[in-house]
């Protein structure tokens, strides 16, 4: 992400003074700690009192409440980049991080607050992420962008699609899909800018030779391919012609992914975890297109997606992110190298689990602690980072924002 052209003024929690600050910090923290919840519902030893069913509650609060707190960070931070637009700081930043929390409250305890109070306070944290967003691409003249908004009000649409299954139909299924496949495009749009476009960066300054191939026609038919598959997906995701299509696209995004020169950056695994992490979305296709023919779990290839690429693109993005903003050195310390190996471990974990039902307990639990290690050694290790950044103040004591990393650019 390019550098904001602009700050303001900023008298407050330097926790408050980004949008990546808390929502980075507070959704890998709940990414953590809800799956070490997870842990004893998943083996029957703890019961929640929430509305949703064990695992309709796990897959929502991964989708709903860790993807999109992350999301929301990361859009908060590139939409200035964008627009040239002031970032969205203080009360108002405070306000959506409030609205997230009471929308994880409103869910665990949805049995006792009732199903449409616990949706109704849910789902407005994505509405107002997509108002605000919306708001400031359209100030800034900002079009092209809005096809982002238009991904997070599908997301949001999921959101209420979920609720409203889980009432009325006892338990989620389309939506499920829906969401998952909104998250996939969103990793496909905005992995396909950040990923070759660091990478050039790096291999420009550090490791000249080949370089990742400019957005072309190629990536295009590959990003309408992927879309046009996912809805059939959604809807009749046993078919073969489903499975026919999510084959092609698989092929098509791991062909997209070798263009990006992803096998020259091992030297900076800050770089190289990019790759690694896109690396499950051609999986994820392959895995659910033999899924559509009974050769695999179903499972195997929604946690390619879910554990493997959602997992590691955000903790990816994150890190980086997390950096450049607060004027550090763009590079993986010995810390995050090891919140990398246990996300890509926990994900391929959790996948074989999928393969192998007759050790799905113990695997699915090495899994859950690996994954809980990444994301909450990534609120240990970037916690002080994020809470306290590097906020330097004018003469009347004024804090002013500092400019982030000038090699971070979209």
């Amino acid at each position: 992400m390019s550098p904001v052209p602009r700050l303001k003024s900023y008298e407050g929690p330097a926790l408050f003074s980004y949008g990546f600050r808390p929502f980075f910090l507070f959704g890998s923290l709940y990414a953590g700690l809800a799956v070490l919840v997870w842990l004893p519902v998943f083996t029957g030893e703890l019961a929640l009192a929430s509305a949703f069913a064990p695992r309709d509650w796990h897959i929502h609060e991964m989708l709903y409440g860790t993807l999109s707190a992350i999301i929301t960070g990361f859009l908060l931070t590139a939409i200035p980049n964008w627009t040239g637009r002031l970032p969205l700081q203080g009360t108002p930043l405070i306000v959506l991080v409030a609205a997230w929390l009471l929308g994880r409250i409103a869910v665990t305890f949805s049995a006792m607050i009732g199903w449409l109070p616990a949706a109704v306070t849910d789902v407005g944290f994505l509405l107002l992420v997509a108002a605000a967003a919306a708001r400031e691409i359209v100030a800034g003249g900002n079009w092209s962008n809005l096809k982002v908004v238009s991904l997070v009000v599908l997301l949001a649409t999921g959101n209420i699609c979920f609720h409203l299954e889980v009432h009325f139909a006892g338990a989620a299924d389309y939506s499920i899909r829906l969401g998952l496949a909104v998250v996939v495009m969103l990793m496909t749009l905005i992995g396909g800018r950040i990923v070759p476009s660091f990478t050039r960066n790096w291999l420009s300054r550090e490791n000249p030779g080949r370089l990742p191939v400019p957005f072309n026609r190629f990536d295009a038919i590959v990003i309408a391919a992927s879309a046009a598959t996912l809805v059939p997906w959604i809807v009749m995701p046993q078919s073969p012609a489903t499975g026919a299509a999510l084959m092609m696209a698989g092929i098509l995004q791991g062909m997209r992914l070798a263009r990006w020169a992803g096998d020259r950056t091992a030297r900076e695994r800050l770089v190289m975890i990019l790759h690694l992490g896109y690396a499950f979305i051609p999986l994820g296709f392959l895995l659910l297109a033999a899924a559509s023919f009974d050769l695999v779990p179903v499972a195997a290839g929604v946690h390619a997606w879910g554990g493997g690429a959602a997992g590691t693109m955000t903790l990816a993005v994150m890190t980086r992110a997390s950096l450049g903003h607060t004027g550090h050195v763009l590079t993986a310390s010995r810390g995050t190298q090891a919140i990398y190996a246990a996300v890509l471990l926990a994900a391929m974990i959790r996948i074989t689990a999928a393969l192998a039902p007759a050790y799905v307990i113990p695997l699915s639990v090495t899994a859950a602690i690996l994954w809980a290690s990444a994301f909450l050694g990534f609120g240990v290790a970037y916690g002080p980072m994020l809470s306290k950044g590097i906020i330097q103040h004018d003469r009347k004591g004024t804090g002013i924002l500092v400019l982030p990393n000038p090699e971070e650019r979209d």
